[in-house]
Parts: structure tokens; sequence; C-alpha cells
């Protein structure tokens, strides 16, 4: 089986700029790439999971999503980053379905398609809701970056990890686990 590093889209690999679909408001947070290639080389197949609720309301079109999905594919390759899955819910959260973070849909269906082994993996996010689909999915490790919304005390408790951003994040958990 693999360990995977699941990891939210906005405000950990890209700043969260509200609804982010257009290639012209996608921007890398700095060091981001850097923590993919370095969680790649350790072994960790990368998922990014990532609530695009932004379709269900009519803010863009799951067209204008899968275009910033290729830009972004396109940009990491460049960099020497595969992405092994990307893994979204277009529902909003008055929508009844089981991919919208907090539950575990997204992961679970990651885990099947790419025979993931939950409890070695870790996840990486900004918001409580990210924490709750991990550990509802049974993720080993779920930890929680600065770099996006900004996180209560209570957030803090909750994760196993909290880092400033998705690069510290990654270099902790290759220290930790070396």
């Amino acid at each position: 089986m693999n360990r995977a590093a699941f990891i939210d889209r906005d405000g950990v690999i890209n700043e969260d700029r509200a609804y982010v679909y257009r290639v012209a408001d996608f921007h890398f947070i700095p060091g981001a790439v850097t923590a993919l290639r370095v969680l790649r080389q350790a072994g960790f197949l990368l998922v990014v999971i990532t609530n695009q609720s932004g379709i269900a309301r009519g803010l863009f079109s799951e067209d204008d999503y899968r275009k910033l999905e290729a830009h972004m594919r396109a940009r990491l390759s460049e960099a020497g980053v595969s992405l092994d899955s990307i893994q979204y819910c277009p529902h909003g959260p008055d929508g009844d379905c089981d991919c919208r973070k907090p539950k575990p849909g997204m992961i679970l269906a990651a885990a099947r398609q790419l025979d993931i082994d939950l409890s070695q993996s870790i996840l990486i996010g900004d918001r409580t809701a990210d924490l709750a689909a991990g550990r509802a999915a049974g993720v080993g490790r779920c930890c929680l970056v600065r770099s996006g919304e900004p996180l209560s005390d209570s957030d803090v408790l909750r994760a196993d990890g909290v880092y400033e951003d998705l690069d510290a994040c990654a270099r902790d958990v290759i220290r930790s686990a070396g």
C-alpha cells in the first residue's frame, strides 16, 4: 500500500483569494512547490483535495475549474512535480454529498483509486473542515498551516501539528519520519 499527502489547495498550495478559478488569480504560496517536491521525494503520493462550492453557487463553471486545474498541473510539471490525483467537490455547503469537507469522501475515493494506507498518510489543510475530513477518513497525521485561514486556539489544539506554511510542514514531516 502507498502513503499519501492529502493537501488542501486554496490557502495551502496557492493564495486563497475567495473562489480562485481564473489563471490570473492563481499564485503559489512561496515554498509550496518545493514542499510538494520534498514530499514526493520522500515517497508520498500527492493528492489535492479541494472544496469548490463556487461551481454550485454559479460563480464559475466546471470548465473554468478544469482550466485552472490544468494550469496548476502544468506549472507544477514545469517544476518537476506531478500530482497523483486531484479530488474536488463542486457542491455547496447545503448540498447533500459525502465529498464536501468536512466529510471524508474525497480522501476515501483517492485511497481506493491509489491503494493508499490512510493510517500512514498525512493531511495538510488550513481549516477545521480539513482536519475533520482527515480524522473521519482515518488519516494518520492531520496538520494545519497558517498560510490560509486564521486559526483559533481551538483549531491549534485539534491539529497534530501547526506550521507557518506547507514548506515548513513538509520539512517537519520528513525530519520526523527520518
